[in-house]
């Protein structure tokens, strides 16, 4: 019993206590942080004064009102109705279902090739830096951007 006393002594000398075990577990290249408050801010807090102006109410008004689904529906019906070529819609619908999905495949497979898609971004990043220095950088080539689109949407429109 003595002997089993006196070697339970010696292993609580040679070890550390538990919380330098939990310490020496930590990184030894971070530094020590203490654990975080409640507060994330600090002293700073929402019922102070110096966030009094910032509070909002939320309310509801009554001329707003929720969008119905069956007046949402019978508005769509309406207007599939009112097509003559029902036929040319379904077409482009499905044709620009299809383009999504073929796109999609495309950009998977440049994305599958090694090299390719940091290719990619750069032409990317270049075309994008020479769009801005064009058409965004100076004033003159602004007003030229916003004639060519409102050239492009007369031409869309159909009015011009």
């Amino acid at each position: 019993m003595a002997a089993a006393s006196t070697s339970m002594a010696a292993a609580t000398a040679l070890l550390p206590p538990r919380a330098a075990v939990v310490r020496a577990a930590r990184l030894p290249c971070m530094p020590y942080l203490p654990p975080r408050s409640s507060s994330p801010c600090g002293k700073l807090s929402i019922a102070s004064p110096r966030f009094a102006s910032l509070r909002i109410k939320a309310s509801s008004s009554s001329e707003e009102s929720p969008i119905d689904a069956n007046e949402l529906f019978t508005d769509l019906k309406e207007k599939w109705d009112a097509l003559e070529n029902k036929s040319t819609v379904v077409l482009y619908g499905g044709g620009a279902i299809v383009a999504v999905w073929l796109s999609s495949v495309v950009v998977g497979a440049i994305n599958s090739v090694p090299l390719l898609p940091k290719i990619m971004e750069l032409v990317g990043l270049g075309y994008t830096g020479w769009f801005v220095y064009r058409y965004l950088l100076f004033k003159s080539s602004r007003k030229e951007l916003a004639t060519d689109i409102e050239a492009i949407k007369k031409k869309i429109a159909g009015t011009e």
